[in-house]
């Protein structure tokens, strides 16, 4: 069975998702994909200005996790300004938030990303333990009860 993917929690999107350099041909122009990950991780750190740790927090990673992302943005960066590249901000293993999804058959309770939630109400959204339909988007993990998100289609009260 796969490793479940680590999602990185982003708090803000970028305003702009392109940048070219001043050439005749801004189509010719070489460029660079940025992950939005990797711009989070330099908005936190080099424009907020903080530590590596409260980072990683921030967007729910490892420490080194953090330090890979952020070299990676920069070598992008670095070599999009010296060598005259574009950048272009897209994808990337990101969430704006990490919701609890319950199996009512199994009970098996797992994190899901907030842009996945959105697929709970479609057939192939199912329990990866037992392969149930019967999913429950938004249950709170200490008390039970379910919360239900903005953006789950089985219903929601808003919150999110």
């Amino acid at each position: 069975m796969p490793r479940p993917v680590k999602w990185r929690k982003i708090e803000k999107m970028p305003a702009v998702m392109q940048f070219y350099p001043q050439v005749k041909d801004p189509d010719s122009a070489e460029e660079n994909v940025l992950k939005l990950e990797e711009i989070e991780a330099v908005r936190l750190k080099d424009i907020e200005g903080l530590e590596q740790g409260d980072c990683a927090e921030r967007m729910e990673v490892s420490r080194p996790t953090f330090q890979r992302v952020l070299n990676s943005a920069r070598e992008k960066i670095a070599d999009s300004l010296v060598n005259g590249k574009a950048i272009r901000i897209e994808g990337g293993k990101y969430t704006r938030g990490i919701h609890p999804v319950r199996c009512l058959d199994c009970g098996r309770v797992w994190e899901e990303s907030a842009e996945n939630t959105a697929k709970c109400g479609e057939p192939d959204y199912v329990c990866p333990r037992c392969s149930s339909e019967h999913i429950q988007c938004g249950t709170d993990n200490q008390s039970g009860q379910q919360v239900q998100w903005r953006n789950c289609r089985r219903g929601g009260s808003g919150r999110g």
